[in-house]
């Protein structure tokens, strides 16, 4: 709404309750009077004490001897640094060995290596699901986001979606599976990125409304359409928001996978292979070495999927693709 552009947008914001306000002969007046006291007090002359403004002459020479205590300050500050980094180190390593003593009483390495494969498993599948989703909403967001009026209309549609608990089509899925006998390793998926995904089109929708119009007039003057136009244009334009959108999305996903992947309705159990079974299994048979084996090796993934995927690819959209 505030963007300082060249040219204005076709299509000029609307607001149902502004016009309300502007129609209702009563609500107008009513807040004429309202209007004219925030008018008067923004005229108000604003003065500041006398101490504040002697400040402001302090000579240049008493700022430069100032300047050495902060410099000091700045060394003492870097030694709390380092002090603090010590010991947070310190007590990682303290957790880390306690955890490992406390799972040594129950898990043998053979079930450390077999949970590792189960998190590669639901990190395939978390992947997969976010690519997925991502060729799905992605086109789609941009559609909505570059039309206001449509957006007006799909928005709210989408926001019901997205608070609509997922949980409730368990049972069904689970019904579905067990009639026509499907594997539980693919039809249980969806349930990962059924809450989540709409984070995905959430920031695409804003990225696609917040794309200058200089852009799209350049664009379509130079007769950049097609493959071409997303490549150059759109793509880079809307990915930091995309690369938002997914890291929330896929964060979500792990935090799903434990009740998608081992879904229960009555007496009748459907389990997929998969890290977030394996943690929904052991919680309920109240195996806590197992339980938090399944956890350290949930959070080690998704901390290192960050690091190597997510947090390259945020730099490089701050970095190279911001339009301000």
């Amino acid at each position: 709404k505030f963007r300082m552009e060249t040219t204005s947008s076709g299509d000029a914001p609307e607001s149902w309750l502004l016009d309300l306000i502007r129609r209702t002969h009563l609500i107008h007046q009513l807040l004429v009077p309202l209007g004219w006291c925030f008018a008067k007090a923004a005229r108000v002359p604003f003065r500041l004490p006398a101490a504040l403004t002697s400040l402001t002459a302090i000579p240049m020479v008493q700022r430069a001897a100032a300047a050495a205590p902060a410099r000091r300050g700045g060394v003492r500050s870097k030694i709390g640094d380092i002090v603090w980094a010590v010991f947070v180190i310190a007590l990682t390593v303290y957790v880390v060995w306690r955890v490992v003593a406390f799972v040594r009483t129950g898990v043998t390495l053979d079930e450390v290596g077999h949970v590792f494969v189960l998190g590669l498993i639901t990190l395939l599948r978390v992947l997969l699901l976010i690519a997925i989703a991502s060729v799905i909403w992605v086109p789609l967001g941009v559609l909505i986001g570059l039309r206001p009026a449509l957006a007006e209309k799909v928005q709210p549609l989408a926001q019901f979606l997205a608070a609509f608990p997922a949980n409730l089509l368990f049972p069904v899925f689970v019904i579905v599976i067990v009639r026509f006998h499907l594997n539980p390793d693919i039809w249980l998926s969806p349930l990962i990125v059924l809450g989540t995904q709409w984070y995905i089109l959430f920031n695409v929708v804003a990225g696609a409304t917040a794309y200058p119009n200089d852009y799209k007039e350049a664009a379509k003057n130079f007769r950049i359409r097609g493959w071409q136009w997303w490549r150059q244009a759109m793509l880079p334009g809307i990915f930091p928001y995309y690369v938002t959108g997914a890291i929330t999305a896929s964060g979500g996903a792990w935090n799903a996978s434990i009740v998608s992947e081992f879904v229960q309705w009555g007496d009748t159990k459907v389990a997929a292979h998969g890290l977030g079974a394996y943690i929904a299994q052991t919680t309920a048979a109240g195996d806590y070495p197992k339980i938090i084996l399944g956890i350290a090796v949930m959070s080690l993934f998704v901390t290192l999927f960050n690091r190597v995927l997510w947090r390259p690819l945020y730099t490089y959209a701050e970095s190279k693709l911001r339009l301000d």
